[in-house]
């Protein structure tokens, strides 16, 4: 296996030190591709003044040009949102518009410049809208040039009209834990193909 990198952005509206239910399966993500071997970091995104727009940099203190810096030097992307109103959060929604800066950006081959990085997706929520949620992620993902390895999603979304949230079970349920090592094991593998054969040339 090549040295993968696997860095995580995490979408909840909730800033630290405040305990998040989107925290807990972010880790349980980076914690599944940790143990095949990745290099893993986690980046709560409300907690770093990233600037609304569809630019690199939006200047004035913006926080995304760290974070992209951590995105290239990545192999696998892990974005993980919770559900508001059926859909992902604002906070995941402006991170694939800061992504769609990256259309225009090309490598020494002229592939855009995502084309060899992995992105897989988890969702928490206690209201329907996992899969709507997933689509549009894996649509937004895929535009920009990375690419979604089979069963690349996890989710729980709890019984409806309920407040329980995922943080305050008391064990992972198993079809959440098995979802989450599938795509641990098929994101380290495709990342590892991708390095060892990328994409062709433009």
């Amino acid at each position: 296996m090549a040295d993968i990198r696997a860095i995580a952005l995490n979408c909840t509206l909730t800033r630290s030190p405040a305990p998040s239910s989107t925290e807990l399966l972010t880790n349980q993500i980076l914690t599944a591709l940790a143990d095949l071997g990745a290099h893993t970091s986690h980046v709560r995104i409300i907690d770093e003044n990233v600037s609304p727009g569809v630019e690199k940099d939006m200047g004035d203190g913006d926080g995304w040009p760290r974070i992209r810096e951590l995105i290239l030097a990545s192999d696998i992307v892990v974005l993980c949102t919770p559900i508001w109103l059926g859909h992902m959060s604002s906070v995941a929604q402006g991170v694939l518009e800061r992504l769609d800066a990256e259309l225009s950006e090309t490598d020494d081959a002229g592939r855009p410049i995502l084309f060899g990085k992995v992105a897989v997706t988890g969702i928490v929520g206690n209201e329907d809208g996992a899969h709507k949620a997933t689509a549009d992620l894996y649509q937004g993902l895929s535009d920009v040039g990375f690419t979604l390895p089979a069963q690349g999603g996890t989710y729980w979304v709890g019984e409806a009209m309920q407040a329980v949230d995922y943080r305050e079970l008391d064990e992972t349920p198993e079809a959440v834990a098995s979802a989450t090592a599938t795509l641990a094991r098929n994101a380290v593998h495709l990342a590892t193909v991708l390095r060892e054969r990328p994409y062709p040339a433009s």
